[in-house]
């Protein structure tokens, strides 16, 4: 292995982004210093909450199943070999609206690509609510 190739999986290893989620789960596949590649898998009739990041814009491509995508005030169906672009600072959110596991790859590419840039309002205004 090259000193590059260890470092790559260094990160890899490392990387916060990678696990299994409530919806589905996360594998890293590659990343770099403005770019992270993932293998996203969503389970039937699940989803991804709405967010919103500041610093990145996403690709999302469809491997298997069908992704029911909102962006903004946009919302399409996307099949197999299907694509969506996702800009920063524009809400969105993915879900699997069928019976089989939806495959996505997603491209992230940003000057700053930190889960700390995840903001999800939805969840922002739960807990303003509680507490007021």
């Amino acid at each position: 292995m090259t000193q590059n190739e260890n470092t790559s999986q260094s990160n890899l290893d490392e990387s916060s982004h990678s696990g299994t989620r409530y919806w589905g789960n996360v594998e890293v596949i590659e990343e770099g210093e403005a770019y992270r590649i993932s293998r996203v898998e969503i389970k039937p009739r699940h989803s991804i909450k709405p967010q919103i990041h500041y610093h990145r814009n996403e690709h999302w491509v469809v491997v298997s199943g069908v992704a029911k995508v909102t962006c903004g005030d946009e919302e399409i169906l996307l099949n197999r070999n299907e694509s969506t672009y996702v800009p920063s600072a524009t809400l969105h959110q993915v879900e699997n609206p069928g019976h089989i596991p939806l495959v996505i790859l997603e491209i992230q590419n940003g000057e700053y690509l930190g889960e700390d840039d995840t903001e999800r309002p939805y969840d922002l205004n739960l807990v303003k609510s509680v507490t007021e």
